[in-house]
């Protein structure tokens, strides 16, 4: 009996462990569903946001990365925030996506999307967007811009420019 009160405590507990758009933490790493990242979306504050979407297994995101952490640092005290939304496979978050931000020593904010439901939340985050990544928004208050495309930093600094000089 005891056996039975226990499972059942616990099966209450796992059941109701996260609400639908709720964050759950991964040892230091924010996984969220997509209603839950919404919002980091769609801030309405005085900071600009860059947003990449990238994964570890993704060539081309790996290339490009290193440019946004360098835009980071370059940009964080001109209200600039840049956030890292990993799409690797939940199961791949202790074995590569951990050890590689540990390894890279990411400063940026970075959060793993677990929502796999990806032809409701892709059109969501841009009309436009076939799912390829990487993938980049780029918004303030005054507008926003969504790439498909792999970026240089030179590409990247100009692309902010039309956000924070305007």
């Amino acid at each position: 009996m005891k056996f039975l009160k226990l499972s059942l405590l616990l099966l209450c507990l796992y059941a109701c462990k996260e609400e639908a758009g709720d964050a759950a933490q991964s040892d230091d790493l924010e996984v969220y569903d997509f209603n839950g990242l919404e919002p980091l979306l769609n801030q309405n504050d005085d900071k600009t946001y860059v947003v990449n979407f990238w994964a570890t297994w993704c060539a081309p995101c790996i290339k490009e990365l290193p440019y946004f952490e360098q835009l980071n640092r370059d940009y964080k005290e001109k209200n600039v925030e840049v956030l890292l939304v990993s799409l690797d496979f939940p199961r791949q978050y202790d074995k590569k996506l951990k050890p590689y931000i540990k390894d890279k020593n990411l400063q940026s904010r970075v959060v793993a999307l677990n929502d796999p439901d990806m032809n409701t939340w892709i059109p969501k985050v841009n009309e436009d967007w076939t799912g390829a990544i990487p993938a980049t928004i780029i918004y303030n208050s005054s507008g926003r811009k969504f790439y498909e495309k792999s970026f240089t930093y030179e590409e990247l600094v100009n692309e902010l420019r039309t956000f924070i000089e305007n």
